[in-house]
C-alpha cells in the first residue's frame, strides 16, 4: 500500500484493488481564517484527481472543501459514505456532481472489488457538524485507521478487525477555545495550558488503544495566516498554545516510549508493508526541518502569497445589506419553538452583540429581539459582516462557518454550555429536530402522546422528528411529514421500512381495562 499526504487530513490511498482519496483540502476555511500547515500548493493536484474512491469525514471545511472537489476531482468516483442519521453529506456531494455511492453501516466491514472498508460513524449533536467519523482501510494485506480528527468510542469494534501497520490521527487543536473567550490573561494561559496536555494526551490514549505499528500525526494544526489572526500560530513551542505542530507530538510520543511516529508534510510518500513504513518527502530533509524550525519565517513567506486571496474573501463580505435582527427573527424564532429540550438547556439570553444591529436570542421566551441593554447569559461579539453573510448564504451550521473562524470574542456567566454551540449548527427544522430527538432519546422519561385514538412515542424511529408536530394521521396511518415515513397506528408497523417500528397502545383498550380492574371510570 502507497500513501500520498495531500495536506491537513488529506490522504492518496493506492492499493492494488484501487485507490481512496480522503478528505481533501486546498481552499482558505472558515472566512480565509484557516490554512493547511505545512502548505500544499505543491501537491500534484492531477495525480490523486481520478480516485476510484472518494472519503469525505464529515462536513466541515477543513475537510469538505467544495471548490476542489468541484473543480479537480473525477465525479466518476464511488463515495464511501459514513452511516450518518441525516443524509447532509450525500445531498452536498449530489449537488457537487457526485452519483455513485458506497453506503455504509457503522463500523461494519464492507467489501468492495478485493477491499474491505469500515467507517465508524459518531453522531451526536456535538459531533462534528452532526456527524463525525474514521475509515479502515484493508487491501488484505495490509491495514491502516485514518481517525483524522473523529473520536470513536467503540474501539473494541476496530481492534477486532486485527493488527493495524498504520494509524493516521489528531492531535492539535482544531477549536475556538479558550483564545476567543475574554477571561483574565493568566487565566486563558492556565486553560489553553490544561487544553494542549489534555488534546495531545488523548491522541496518545487512542495510539495505545489501538496498537498500530506506525502512527503520523495529521488532521492540523492548521496555520492563521490573516493579520488579525496570526498570533494564534505556534511559533516557539508555547506550552500555552492550542495548536502544538507535529514534531511537538512525535516528541512527546517518544517522551512516552512510542518511537513508531513518522512525520508527513503534503507531498510525502510512504510504502507500507511488509513491518516497514518507509517515507519519501517530495522535498530535501533540510527544506522540511526548516518549516518547523523556522516556522515564523515559514508563515510569513505563507501568508504573502495567500495575502490576496484573503483580501478577496473579506472583501467579498456584505456590510450594511442584511437586516440582522428582522432577519434573524423570522429565521430562527420558528427554531426556538421547537427546541423545546435545547431552550431548556440554554435557559437564558444571549446577546449576539454586533454593534448597531444587537440581537437578543432569548431561549426562555423563544423570541428574537434588538439588544437595549438587557442583561445576558452568553455574548457573542461579531462584526456584523459575518453575520450578514451567514444570513445571506442562509448557513444551516454557523459552527462550520463562523465560530471556527475565531472570528469572534465569547463571554459568559457560568460554566460551558453546550447547548449554545449545539443551537448554533441546528438552524434547519430537520436539524433542530434531530437534535431534539437525540436529547430526548438521553433522557429517562418517556415522551407519549395521543393520536386519532392511540397513545403513540413523541420521536419519530427514523430520525427522531416530533410526531407531535409533524405527524398527520389518515385512515389509520400516521405519516411524519419531516421526511415521508409511515406508520400503522393499529399495529406500530413501518410502511416506509422493514427495520423501524413506532410504539402505539389504543386509548380506548386501555380506558377498558382500568374500568374492569377498579368498577369505575376516570
Amino acid at each position: 500500500m502507497k500513501v500520498t499526504f495531500v495536506g491537513h487530513a488529506g490522504l492518496f490511498i493506492e492499493t492494488r484493488r484501487g485507490s481512496i482519496l480522503c478528505d481533501p483540502w486546498f481552499n482558505p476555511a472558515y472566512f480565509a481564517s484557516w490554512f493547511p500547515f505545512p502548505s500544499n500548493e505543491d501537491v500534484d493536484v492531477e495525480q490523486i484527481g481520478n480516485p476510484t474512491y472518494l472519503y469525505l469525514s464529515h462536513l466541515h471545511h477543513d475537510h469538505f472543501d467544495p471548490r476542489f472537489l468541484s473543480e479537480h476531482v473525477s465525479k466518476d468516483a464511488t463515495v464511501i459514505l459514513p452511516d450518518y442519521p441525516l443524509d447532509l453529506l450525500e445531498r452536498a456531494l449530489r449537488d457537487l456532481g457526485f452519483k455513485r455511492f458506497l453506503r455504509t453501516r457503522n463500523a461494519e466491514p464492507v467489501e468492495a472489488d478485493g477491499l474491505t472498508f469500515t467507517v465508524t460513524a459518531a453522531v451526536a449533536p456535538t459531533d462534528g457538524p452532526l456527524g463525525d467519523s474514521g475509515l479502515v482501510v484493508d487491501d488484505g494485506e495490509t491495514r491502516i485507521f485514518d481517525q483524522n480528527d473523529s473520536r470513536p468510542l467503540d474501539i473494541e469494534s476496530l481492534t477486532r478487525l486485527g493488527h493495524y501497520d498504520a494509524h493516521f490521527l489528531q492531535f492539535s487543536g482544531a477549536i475556538w477555545y479558550p483564545m476567543v473567550y475574554r477571561f483574565p490573561e493568566k487565566m486563558k494561559e492556565a486553560l489553553a495550558r490544561k487544553k494542549r496536555q489534555n488534546q495531545m494526551a488523548r491522541a496518545l490514549r487512542y495510539i495505545e488503544q489501538l496498537g498500530a505499528s506506525y502512527v503520523v500525526p495529521s488532521a492540523g494544526p492548521p496555520c492563521f495566516l490573516d493579520d488579525d489572526l496570526f498570533q494564534l500560530n505556534d511559533f516557539d513551542r508555547d506550552a500555552t498554545n492550542t495548536f502544538p505542530d507535529q514534531t511537538v507530538f512525535l516528541e512527546y510520543m517518544d517522551e512516552h516510549g512510542h518511537t513508531g511516529g513518522r512525520l508527513m508534510v503534503p507531498g510525502s510518500v510512504a510504502t507500507i508493508g511488509d513491518g516497514a513504513f518507509d517515507v519519501e518527502h517530495s522535498r530535501a530533509d533540510d527544506e522540511v526541518s526548516a518549516v518547523f524550525t523556522d516556522k515564523r519565517r515559514y508563515l510569513e513567506a505563507y501568508r504573502e502569497r495567500r495575502r490576496p486571496a484573503i483580501d478577496a474573501i473579506m472583501a467579498s463580505l456584505p456590510r450594511g445589506e442584511v437586516d440582522i435582527v428582522a432577519s434573524l427573527r423570522e429565521w430562527f424564532e420558528p427554531l426556538l419553538a421547537q427546541a423545546d429540550m435545547t431552550c431548556v438547556g440554554v435557559n437564558g439570553r444571549l446577546l449576539l452583540d454586533c454593534g448597531e444591529q444587537s440581537v437578543v436570542i432569548d431561549f426562555q421566551q423563544r423570541r428574537v429581539y434588538e439588544w437595549a441593554g438587557e442583561e445576558w447569559d452568553y455574548r457573542l461579539g461579531v462584526d456584523a459582516a459575518l453575520v450578514e453573510s451567514c444570513i445571506a448564504n442562509h448557513y444551516e451550521d454557523w459552527i462550520n462557518q463562523l465560530f471556527l473562524s475565531c472570528r469572534f470574542e465569547a463571554e459568559r456567566r457560568g460554566p460551558y454550555n453546550e447547548y449554545v454551540y449545539n443551537f448554533f449548527k441546528t438552524l434547519s427544522e430537520e436539524r433542530v429536530q434531530y437534535a431534539e430527538g437525540y436529547y430526548a432519546e438521553q433522557s429517562q422519561d418517556e415522551q407519549l402522546w395521543e393520536c386519532d385514538g392511540y397513545r403513540v412515542q413523541r420521536r419519530c424511529p427514523h430520525l427522531k422528528a416530533d410526531l407531535a408536530r409533524f405527524g398527520t394521521v389518515k385512515d389509520g396511518v400516521l405519516t411524519c411529514t419531516m421526511h415521508g415515513w409511515q406508520f400503522e397506528l393499529a399495529t406500530g408497523r413501518c410502511l416506509t421500512s422493514d427495520d423501524r417500528r413506532l410504539y402505539t397502545e389504543p386509548i380506548a383498550a386501555e380506558e377498558s381495562e382500568w374500568t374492569a380492574a377498579t368498577g369505575s371510570r376516570s
